[in-house]
C-alpha cells in the first residue's frame, strides 16, 4: 500500500475552553494557522491531542468536525490509543467510516506488553481495517520497544505502512534503513532529533513545537530536505530549548503555553493536567520569550520546498 505521507505533521493540540470542554472552534482555527503555514499532513488525538483524556464520543467529534475543516488539502491522520485491542479496532473501524485517511497505532495503554503482544496487538488492529498505519514507536514514554527486527517480522502486514521512531535513539535510523531498507515511511518523533534524524533518512517529522512556531518548523524542514546543512544548522540551534521541551513529561502543557505565547492557542489543558504555576511557569515561559525575542529571519526559500 503506497501512501504521500512526507514533510511536516503536526501532532495538533485539542484546544478547551476554560471549564475544559472541548473548543472546537478554536481547534479548528489553529488548524487553518497550521494549513496556511505549510504543513504536509496532520495528526490528531496524539500524545498532544491529550488522547487519554477524551472520551471516546469527543474524539469522534473531533474527527468529524475537523475533516470538514482539512477538506481533503492534506493527509489527515489520527492516533489510536485504547486501553485494549478490541477497542483500539472498534476505534480504528469508526476514524474510517469518519473517512481520515490513515491511524497513528500507538500500543495499548496501561498494559506493558511483550513482543509477541505487541505484534499481535498491531496485526490485529490492522485486520480490523484497511486504512494505511503509522506505527508509533515510543518506548520512552509507553516502555514499548518495537525494535527494527520487530518491524522485519511486521513487514508482510501491507497496511502497516510507516513508522513513527521516537526511541530517542537517532541509531534507530540507520539500523530499521539496514534491517527493513524502504519498506516503511520512516518518520522522526522526537522534536531535538529531527536534523539528526533527517540527515540519516528520515522521510517526516511528526511535530510537537511546530504548533506554537510552524513558519520556523516548516523553514527548518525545508533547509534540512534541500541539503542547506549550514543553514539548517543556524535555525536549529535556536530552535533546539523550544524543541527540548517536547521530549519533558509535562510537553502537553508546555507545548500549549508556548502557544498562548504565540497568539496561536490556549494553554488550557483537561485534567489530570493542570496549567503551569510558580516556578515552573517561568522557566517555561523564560525559554519562550528569549526564542521570540530572537527569532531569526527566515530565509527566502522557506515554504517552497
Amino acid at each position: 500500500m503506497k501512501v504521500n505521507w512526507k514533510g511536516v505533521f503536526p501532532a495538533i493540540t485539542t484546544q478547551f475552553h476554560a471549564d475544559q470542554s472541548l473548543n472546537l472552534e478554536g481547534t479548528a482555527r489553529h488548524l487553518e494557522t497550521m494549513i496556511a503555514a505549510g504543513i504536509h499532513g496532520v495528526v490528531f488525538l496524539g500524545t498532544v491531542g491529550e488522547n487519554t483524556a477524551l472520551e471516546y464520543d469527543e474524539k469522534l467529534t473531533i474527527l468529524r468536525e475537523m475533516k470538514a475543516v482539512v477538506r481533503g488539502r492534506i493527509p489527515m491522520l489520527t492516533g489510536v490509543a485504547e486501553y485494549t485491542t478490541a477497542l483500539a479496532c472498534r476505534f480504528a473501524r469508526d476514524a474510517e467510516k469518519i473517512g481520515l485517511d490513515g491511524l497513528m497505532v500507538l500500543p495499548a495503554m496501561v498494559y506493558k506488553s511483550d513482543e509477541r503482544e505487541t505484534l499481535t496487538h498491531y496485526r490485529t488492529v490492522a485486520h480490523a481495517t484497511g486504512l494505511p498505519i503509522m506505527v508509533y514507536n515510543n518506548p520512552v514514554s509507553y516502555s514499548v520497544d518495537i525494535t527494527p527486527e520487530a518491524f522485519a517480522r511486521l513487514a508482510d502486514e501491507p497496511t502497516l505502512v510507516a513508522i513513527k521512531e521516537s526511541s530517542e535513539d537517532v541509531r534507530r535510523v540507520t539500523d530499521l534503513r539496514n534491517i527493513v531498507g524502504n519498506r516503511y515511511v520512516l518518520f522522526s518523533g522526537v522534536d531535538d532529533l529531527v536534523l539528526e534524524s533527517v540527515l540519516l533518512g528520515s522521510e517526516g517529522w511528526i511535530g510537537g513545537l511546530v504548533n506554537a512556531f510552524p513558519d520556523e518548523n516548516r523553514a527548518l524542514w525545508d533547509l534540512a530536505i534541500s541539503g542547506q546543512w549550514e543553514a539548517a544548522r543556524e535555525l536549529y540551534r535556536w530552535y533546539t530549548p523550544l524543541l527540548h521541551l517536547d521530549t519533558k513529561v509535562k510537553l502537553v502543557q508546555y507545548i500549549k503555553l508556548a502557544m498562548q505565547e504565540t497568539g496561536l492557542g490556549s494553554e488550557m489543558v483537561r485534567a489530570p493536567r493542570l496549567p503551569l504555576e510558580g516556578a515552573e511557569r517561568q522557566e517555561i515561559l523564560g525559554i519562550v520569550r528569549r526564542a521570540i525575542a530572537t527569532r531569526p529571519t527566515l530565509p527566502a526559500a522557506a515554504h517552497k520546498a
